[in-house]
């Protein structure tokens, strides 16, 4: 079997009503699907993270540097083929874009792999820990409004997502870190007593500002502080991890073995948040998982995109072995983006309908077909793939 084509789909349009986050507004939604086709009629899918203009750029790289690497090649070789990639554009980014199309390609390697195989990607990696997942769903994205009316809505919000069936809701913060404070506090109160609250600052802090919505975060009892600070700041997110009570999350901003070693080693998180779809693909990502669990940290998954995108992170959480295991072990949860996403629910023939399954039990099975287990549709993807 060779490789002997490398499709890169950029999916884009205009979204409902514009959202923002602590580092900017958008008012369109983008997707980056990889198809990768082989001689013998198998077809293999995958998604590179990165939005807007990063995904036009990602295609570039996709089909005009990783794409002629690779021709010919048994896309079976799947860790042949990420080396000899990785290390021809070493020189070029250990980080960032390149290792983003990278991931992509090699996802769709592994969806290959299933099919010829016929087994669902978590049979592959070693067999599935759990049937089905937890899910948690965040909302609560900024909208160029008062506080007032952020802190009014975001309660509303956090009620709603709770109401859905998910048993944890994920908000963004960034106004500054007073008003943040009294977000947090609508949040708090919107979810109850018998759910958790996570919060995402999308790393707009400084570390003292950091420590203020922390100290805070730490009487209302979040569940984590996601990204509080910049990625690279590996010292503020060791000094928050050891002043604060709340679990300090991050690393969907990092890439590949080497740097998430460097993450571990300075012991700066409680939960590691891996992006499968950014730090080099399912075969980087099970050397970064066996990394944390060697550093006792445990991993849920950073989970962004489309379908393919959600399907490859089920197929991954079922994998994922107990950590540190008993009778009732620490379980991972899917991350779920309860705003608007038809790159999400309407891209597969048959759709994963991750909220109707949390409405009915809380939980999000397996999907069980061969590789990554899902199939998308041709026609919605020429619907929505910009012209370049």
């Amino acid at each position: 079997m060779k490789i002997v084509q490398i499709k890169s789909h950029v999916l884009q349009c205009d979204m409902p009503e514009e959202l923002g986050y602590s580092q900017q507004y958008y008012a369109k939604r983008t997707a980056h699907l990889v198809e990768v086709i082989t001689d013998e009629g198998i077809t293999g899918w995958g998604e590179c993270f990165g939005p807007g203009n990063i995904a036009i750029a990602n295609k570039t790289i996709v089909e005009r540097v990783i794409q002629p690497m690779v021709l010919g090649m048994d896309p079976l070789d799947r860790d042949v083929i990420w080396h000899k990639v990785y290390n021809l554009m070493r020189d070029h980014g250990q980080k960032g874009m390149p290792m983003q199309s990278l991931s992509g390609v090699d996802i769709a390697l592994w969806d290959i792999a299933g099919k010829v195989c016929n087994l669902p990607l978590h049979k592959l990696i070693g067999g599935a820990h759990r049937q089905d997942v937890e899910a948690y769903g965040y909302g609560m994205m900024l909208k160029r409004q008062s506080v007032e009316d952020h802190v009014a809505r975001f309660k509303d919000e956090a009620a709603a997502i709770i109401g859905m069936g998910f048993t944890a809701a994920k908000m963004k913060t960034g106004l500054g870190p007073k008003a943040d404070v009294k977000l947090c506090e609508a949040v708090a109160e919107g979810v109850g007593d018998d759910a958790r609250f996570m919060v995402d600052a999308n790393h707009c802090y400084t570390t003292s500002d950091a420590f203020y919505v922390g100290h805070a975060l730490d009487e209302m009892g979040a569940y984590w502080f996601e990204e509080p600070v910049a990625p690279e700041d590996l010292d503020g997110y060791r000094e928050l991890r050891a002043g604060l009570k709340v679990n300090i999350s991050g690393g969907e901003a990092e890439f590949a073995r080497w740097g998430w070693r460097s993450i571990l080693e300075n012991r700066g998180l409680d939960i590691a948040q891996p992006e499968v779809c950014a730090l080099g693909g399912v075969t980087e990502y099970l050397r970064v998982m066996a990394l944390c669990h060697a550093h006792f940290t445990p991993v849920i998954n950073h989970v962004w995109g489309s379908a393919i995108a959600v399907a490859t992170n089920l197929q991954l959480l079922a994998a994922m072995p107990p950590m540190p295991g008993g009778l009732h072990p620490w379980e991972p949860m899917l991350e779920f983006d309860t705003t608007e996403n038809r790159f999400r629910d309407e891209l597969l023939l048959e759709p994963l309908d991750i909220q109707g399954q949390v409405k009915q039990s809380g939980r999000v099975s397996i999907p069980q077909g061969p590789g990554i287990g899902v199939t998308p549709d041709p026609e919605f993807i020429a619907r929505y793939e910009i012209e370049l």
